[in-house]
């Protein structure tokens, strides 16, 4: 079956699109959305047989794409691997800033080796990656880069490693709008909330049970799916959203405008979209 995207075929023909962490998750979500929409996607990613998987995918669904695999939090490998792209394709039109990771933890357990890890991962490697592929090519030519943060807003408490890297990467993404215009440049930020991604399956079981709970603090009443994140960073990577740069766009059920004083009441009104084919919820988020 074909990608259902709701954009127009063709969209992003013959461009060449990085996406980081593209072996699962979100990243694969939209690395499908832009293969079916004509792109060439470059996955990027640490574990090669992720990324493999992945490539084998979008081939046999007629799309293009290629395998990177990368540690973004190693500079010197960031540099070698946005080089080998424009080796292979020529060009970089767009950059997705996808590949992320963290775990649950009070900022007192976080040790500084945890800390630097998920800083590096979340901060650290995604300024890598767009600084390299302006300076190899989109500072000459023109692109546009989409960045992954979080509900980060008011804190993130359980993950507070998570929510000061996020927070530098809006930051990141604001600075970088502004430098990066006159080369036209667009820089951006997608705000995920709760999504029913496989990134869920790789928390401890405690808080997996506590996550089934966490859509009843939802004004919408649900989880968000792969494909409402991918469309997001898909329009912010195409030419309708030509003026629009330093903006960060939420996609989170409307949980910061949630209230103590106000009820949510219970309901199933709210239609999830799903345009990706293989795309499967975690198990663990349909059992009793």
């Amino acid at each position: 079956m074909d990608y259902r995207s709701v954009f127009r075929p063709g969209l992003f023909q013959d461009r060449v699109v990085i996406v980081t962490g593209g072996g699962s998750g979100i990243g694969r979500c939209t690395a499908h959305e832009l293969a079916a929409l004509g792109a060439q996607v470059a996955l990027v990613g640490r574990k090669p047989d992720k990324l493999d998987a992945v490539r084998a995918e979008i081939l046999a669904a007629g799309g293009r794409a290629a395998a990177y695999p990368c540690d973004i939090r190693e500079e010197e490998q960031v540099k070698a691997t946005v080089a080998a792209v424009l080796a292979a394709h020529g060009r970089i039109d767009g950059l997705v800033n996808n590949a992320g990771g963290q775990f649950p933890a009070p900022l007192k357990d976080i040790s500084a080796k945890g800390w630097d890890a998920v800083v590096r991962t979340n901060l650290t490697g995604g300024f890598f990656m767009a600084r390299e592929c302006y300076t190899q090519w989109l500072e000459a030519h023109g692109g546009a880069i989409v960045n992954m943060i979080a509900d980060m807003w008011g804190g993130m408490p359980g993950m507070g490693h998570s929510g000061a890297a996020r927070a530098g990467m809006l930051n990141f993404t604001e600075t970088a709008a502004c430098e990066w215009a006159a080369a036209g440049v667009r820089v951006n930020a997608v705000a995920p909330g709760w999504i029913a991604s496989s990134g869920f399956e790789t928390y401890p079981p405690e808080f997996r049970q506590l996550a089934k709970s966490l859509r009843h603090k939802v004004p919408l009443q649900r989880f968000g799916t792969e494909s409402e994140v991918s469309a997001a960073i898909v329009f912010l990577l195409s030419e309708a959203a030509a003026f629009i740069t330093g903006a960060v766009l939420r996609i989170d059920g409307g949980v910061p405008n949630a209230r103590p004083t106000w009820p949510l009441p219970r309901h199933q009104r709210s239609r999830a979209y799903n345009g990706f084919p293989l795309y499967q919820p975690p198990k663990f988020m349909s059992e009793e």
